[in-house]
This record gives structure tokens, sequence and C-alpha cells, in this order.
């Protein structure tokens, strides 16, 4: 990057923080904070272990220093400022939870657009809730688009803030899928039946919640497409699956039509085979359904995470809060545009070109010195992809 580009993205971020209150986070003055300039070359430099206090007023501090990141740690300190973790003292920590759209699986890197790797890291998002206010039961959540590639959720509930690394990583393997065995999702009664000497043991699947529930409504709806198809055809459906032949699939197509109120209770004793194939609905429900999240950021109990409200360094974008109920609506390609960088266009030379979406609008943007509206721009340069010239 040019010095007269980052003098530019400099002066602009300057002006953006002139004309935004930012609010800091809960305990702002127990956190360490840190930051990286708009320095020349091609490394960033972090400036941390800093304290609040010595960063001074939040706002007067991003108007004078405008820097290219800012973050805050999840952690809370005694001695946020000191220079090493150990005389920080650490006393608790958000759980802090990282969405991004380059680590997702359902991603293609080269193929998806920027608008599509957020669209899919949204869905993510939407999975990652459930499971902390429906399987954890979190009230206390901060949800933030972190203006570049994902999203990030900070929980605050007073019951995990002291959690230390290893009880992190149980909850990263729980939202996760990972080391998830099919015998724990199912409850396991006698029953004593009708005319018989002998009782027998009865296997449910856990329905009302969690994994048990996942597993279930993928097997039930995988059912309801079998009950869909003429005989043949279901039946081939179900050879697909190892170790299901011929007669096994003809005993799990019975039981999907004459088992019904059992199989929607979770009986998976109904025929062996249906318990085969709920146990690889458990392996489905994994693949489909998990979080995925950067595992390290969760298990860091010292994680500087960016700063609701800040600019990213690497898009122009906003850092955005978001309440629950703002997140279908919200368009982070036009929601998260700067209104600082919106109503006039400047001079770039632009070296990579190509698409871009933003702005709630899609420009097809070539190589060469060209006028284009600020917010495009500034993505561009913040991306490495445009000079600044002159006016």
């Amino acid at each position: 990057m040019e010095e007269r580009t980052r003098a530019y993205l400099r002066g602009r971020f300057r002006d953006h923080y002139r004309r935004t209150e930012i609010t800091p986070p809960p305990g702002a003055n127990e956190r360490e904070w840190g930051f990286i300039p708009w320095t020349e070359g091609p490394d960033t430099t972090m400036v941390r272990h800093r304290s609040l206090l010595e960063l001074g007023d939040l706002s007067e501090f991003l108007v004078r220093k405008r820097p290219q990141h800012v973050y805050f740690s999840a952690g809370r300190f005694r001695d946020p400022g000191a220079s090493s973790m150990q005389e920080k003292d650490w006393q608790s920590a958000d759980l802090v939870f990282d969405l991004d759209a380059d680590h997702l699986p359902s991603v293609t890197l080269g193929e998806d657009t920027y608008a599509e790797m957020l669209a899919k890291c949204k869905d993510a998002l939407w999975r990652l809730l459930e499971f902390l206010e429906n399987d954890f039961g979190f009230e206390d959540l901060e949800i933030v688009f972190s203006g570049g590639r994902g999203y990030h959720v900070h929980v605050r509930d007073e019951n995990i803030v002291h959690l230390e690394r290893e009880h992190r990583r149980e909850i990263v393997d729980y939202v996760r899928g990972i080391g998830l065995e099919f015998e724990s999702l199912i409850e396991t009664e006698t029953v004593a039946g009708l005319g018989r000497k002998t009782p027998t043991e009865r296997r449910t699947l856990e329905i009302e919640g969690g994994w048990g529930a996942r597993t279930h409504a993928h097997l039930m709806a995988y059912l309801d497409d079998l009950l869909a198809l003429d005989d043949e055809d279901a039946l081939e459906r179900l050879q697909e699956f190892d170790g299901i032949g011929e007669g096994k699939a003809t005993a799990t197509l019975n039981a999907a039509r004459n088992n019904r109120e059992q199989l929607e209770a979770g009986n998976v004793t109904v025929h062996t085979a249906i318990a085969q194939l709920a146990e690889r609905f458990a392996t489905r429900a994994v693949e489909q359904d998990n979080a995925p999240i950067d595992e390290p950021v969760t298990t860091d109990t010292n994680r500087l995470i960016r700063l609701p409200g800040s600019l990213h360094g690497g898009s122009g974008l906003k850092t955005v809060r978001l309440e629950r109920d703002e997140i279908d609506a919200f368009d982070p390609l036009d929601d998260a545009v700067p209104d600082t960088f919106r109503g006039h266009e400047i001079t770039v030379d632009v070296t990579d070109g190509g698409e871009v979406e933003l702005g709630g609008d899609s420009f097809t943007v070539s190589e060469g010195d060209q006028s284009l509206p600020e917010y495009v721009a500034v993505f561009l340069m913040a991306r490495g992809r445009a000079e600044k010239e002159k006016e």
C-alpha cells in the first residue's frame, strides 16, 4: 500500500470516528486493549498490552490514532496493562465465538462471491445461536458482524465467565459435534410386553432438544421422503446405505408406514434396521447442523477480539452490533457501509478489478484510473486492490 493511500485512509477513518459514538464493552477498564496502526510495509504490527486508562477516552483515542484495527480482550484482569499475561492476573473472560466465512465447509473459495460467503456465514450464525440459546440456555449474548468475513458472538452469562480453557473446550466439542456418540442420545427402559414372559428394552432417542432432536429430525425427514416414493425407488434408496440389504430395507419401509406414532416418539426399537438408520443420521446431523466456529478463539481466555462500532481496516466496513431480531434483515454489504463514505466519488488506480457488491449495488470495476463511490474505493484500497490517485 502506497503512502498516499495510507494517508487517505487514516484521514477518512479519523473523519468517521469524529462523527461516531463508540460504546465500549462491559468492564472496559479491566480488559487489555490493542490496535494495529497504518504502518508502512507488508507486516502488520499489533500494539497491545494497553489498558483503557493508558489509551484515555476511547472516542478521543480513535480520533487521535485512527487505527487500522482496534481490539479488546475477552479476558478481564486486575492489571490489564501489564506486559505479561501472568502479571495481568486473569479474573474472568467472555465466552467468544468466531464464525469466519473462509473456514466454513459450505464455502467454496474462488467460486463463492463475498455476498454468498457472508450469506452462508449467517446461516451458520443461526445454528450457533440455536446451540447457545436452546441447548445451553445462555441469555447474555452480544452478536456482532465482524466487518470482514463473518460474525462474533460474546456470551457474558455470570455462570460461564470463570470457566477455564478445558471447560470451554467441552462447549466447543458440543457445538461442533466432536466425539458425539450415538448411545449418549439414547434413553433405555425395560418394558414388559403384553403376553410376554421376558421383559424387553425400549430404546428411545431424546427428542426434546440437543443432538438427539437434531438426529430425530433428520431421520423423520428421510423417512417422509421415502414414503413419497414408490416402493421400488424407496427400497433402492435404502439399500444405498452399507449394511442395509433388501430385507432390512423392506422392514424399514414397513416400519415407516405402520409404526409412525412410535417413530415420532423417538422409539428406535420398532426394528433393528431403524436403529441402524438412526445411528447413521446422528452422523449426518453432526455434518449438517454443527456450528463451524473457529475453535481456538473460544478456548482462548485472553483472546483479543474486534471492537464493535470500529472500522475494519481490511474492508472499510463497520463492525456492527446486532439485536437478535435484526439478523434476518441485516445486509452486511449495505448496512455496514459507513455513512461517512457515502454520497461522493473519489479517484483511484485499480490494480485488481472485478465484481464488487457493496452499498446495495453491484459494480463491475475495471483496472486503471477511475472515479468510484468512495465506499467502493475504500473497500478496494483496504483490500489492496487499488491505490489512491490525486483528485
